[in-house]
């Protein structure tokens, strides 16, 4: 969230994050990580509790007792939760970048580029770190000459865009998420297919491995990639032609997670 704080406030929100440690503990990890946002200390978890994130399977009387599940609001000025993002996993998290794909289109400029004869690709991610267990947002944007159209998952006697994605082992995806097709009437032949025209966009979310097993993903770079395809048969009001597979890949900076303990001193009894 650090990392993005301008990228949120040019979206009118601000950031904040709550937790069930001491302020000593809140402010010892500040300074050490160089936090800016506020870090709300909420010690006998009433705030977690009012919003239903108190983890349950820590027993009463432990160190860890109070402690959430992770989970990120979207609130509005009229004080109302917009968006959640809860996990069932602590170590499992949606990244920034993703909840800010969320609130508001991504930038396309800077992606990597393809074009073909047919159609332009162009594709992003929501973040440019990996860390296990990050859950990140894939982006592919397509842009369709006039005139001409590619077939939307579900069509019948036609070949459909498909997106797939060659994960590594303890990697998780999504079904690729595509927008509304539109409907086009093929009066030759008297039909009538869902299609896509001009520019679409389809995002997929991919939680990466935990941290031993995303290391040794790591290329000498010290970057992680992904790598998927992108098939379609693009057609014309004239022609259909050959269908096509691009490649795609996504590159992430490896980053460790932090696991330095606060001092001694501050941690719970």
């Amino acid at each position: 969230m650090e990392e993005q704080k301008a990228a949120f406030a040019k979206q009118g929100l601000n950031v904040a994050a709550l937790s069930y440690d001491s302020v000593e503990v809140l402010s010892a990890f500040a300074r050490r990580r160089g936090v800016t946002v506020p870090l709300l200390s909420d010690p006998e978890s009433r705030v977690i509790r009012e919003f239903g994130l108190l983890n349950e399977t820590v027993p009463a009387g432990t160190p860890f007792h109070g402690v959430p599940w992770p989970g990120t609001f979207v609130i509005g000025a009229d004080a109302k939760v917009q968006r959640k993002y809860l996990e069932e996993n602590y170590r499992e998290r949606y990244s920034a970048g993703t909840i800010l794909i969320e609130t508001s289109p991504p930038d396309s400029s800077g992606w990597a580029d393809t074009r073909t004869r047919h159609l332009r690709l162009r594709h992003g991610a929501s973040d440019t770190a990996a860390r296990g267990g990050f859950r990140v947002r894939l982006v592919l944007e397509v842009d369709l000459p006039a005139k001409m159209h590619v077939y939307a998952p579900g069509v019948a006697g036609y070949i459909p865009v498909s997106w797939t994605m060659q994960l590594p082992d303890g990697a998780k995806s999504t079904e690729a998420a595509y927008p509304a097709s539109k409907t086009l009437h093929l009066p030759a032949i008297q039909e009538t297919v869902p299609v896509f025209e001009g520019r679409f966009r389809v995002y997929r979310d991919v939680t990466f491995p935990q941290q031993k097993a995303l290391q040794s993903l790591a290329g000498t770079d010290g970057a992680v990639r992904l790598r998927g395809e992108f098939r379609y048969q693009a057609c014309d009001d004239k022609v259909c032609y050959t269908p096509v597979s691009l490649p795609v890949e996504w590159r992430f900076r490896l980053e460790e997670h932090d696991g330095v303990r606060v001092p001694e001193t501050l941690r719970r009894k």
